[in-house]
């Protein structure tokens, strides 16, 4: 198959780089990252397949929006009158999620806006930028790792800009199953490490109840669905690497530029919001 697609398209430059393990989704970015030359890092998952004017649209947000990373509209590929995702919306508790996903398209007034964070199936962001936030973590192996480093961009002064005109049908964890043990673990665990890791200055620990409860409702959720186990090793194994989580966040607040109210002002403060998402999935 790789074979194919050089032969298809001689005059592009494609490099296909194979790893002998699944090192994970971050870990895989990085590597690609390391590799790509440029001002933009553009990522595809192997799940979302773009309109042909796809990277038209990106480059109209970049010449628009400096000093910005861009998420893409995303639609579900099986289903594509319903949204995937409007960017990524990140809660006062800790919890993330795709904005819009499954409302109808028909309904929504669509216009660019900022975001919190890029979904990476289908993200944008200044390569220099990348780099210097190091990239994703690959502590996290998959899962939450792209609100993360959208997380750390946003401390590090960069807005996330949704363009409905970039387009992309996204399938949504093709190699793994939505509901899969492993999305569940990496997913309920990931989480926590970002709310300790990135959230700024005294409010890591005035929204540390709202977190807690977050995450006695999720465990709650996983046990109705026959997978409370999973759920509640995730947060075991994420309370035991806090430490780590702690070195790690002293880096990431060092490299804040901007100020905490702006970090805020930039999540969804709405109690009942997390309730409209889980209806909406």
């Amino acid at each position: 198959m790789q074979k194919d697609i050089l032969e298809k398209y001689p005059l592009l430059k494609i490099h296909l780089y194979s790893l002998e393990k699944n090192i994970g989704f971050a870990a895989g970015n990085n590597y690609a990252a390391e590799r790509a030359r440029g001002k933009y890092l553009v990522l595809l998952n192997a799940d979302a397949f773009p309109r042909p004017d796809w990277l038209e649209g990106i480059l109209v947000g970049i010449g628009k929006y400096p000093h910005s990373f861009f998420a893409s509209k995303l639609l579900i590929a099986d289903h594509p009158e319903r949204m995937d995702g409007a960017g990524d919306v990140y809660h006062a508790s800790g919890l993330a999620w795709r904005d819009a996903y499954n409302t109808l398209v028909s309904t929504r007034d669509d216009h660019e806006k900022e975001a919190f964070s890029a979904c990476a199936a289908a993200a944008v962001y200044p390569l220099d930028a990348y780099q210097s936030a190091k990239g994703f973590d690959e502590d996290y192996f998959s899962y939450i790792e792209d609100v993360d480093l959208g997380f750390r961009l946003r401390i590090m002064g960069y807005k996330c800009i949704y363009l409905p005109d970039a387009v992309v049908s996204h399938v949504g964890s093709a190699s793994t199953s939505r509901r899969s043990d492993l999305a569940v673990y990496y997913g309920q665990r990931n989480w926590v490490w970002t709310f300790f890791k990135d959230m700024p200055g005294v409010f890591l620990w005035l929204l540390f109840p709202l977190h807690l409860l977050a995450n006695l409702l999720q465990i709650a959720l996983g046990i109705s669905r026959g997978q409370g186990q999973v759920t509640l090793r995730a947060k075991r194994d994420a309370i035991r690497e806090l430490p780590a989580i702690f070195r790690k966040r002293k880096q990431v607040q060092r490299a804040r530029t901007v100020p905490v109210y702006k970090l805020l002002l930039a999540m969804d403060w709405n109690p009942v919001s997390p309730l409209v998402k889980l209806i909406h999935r």
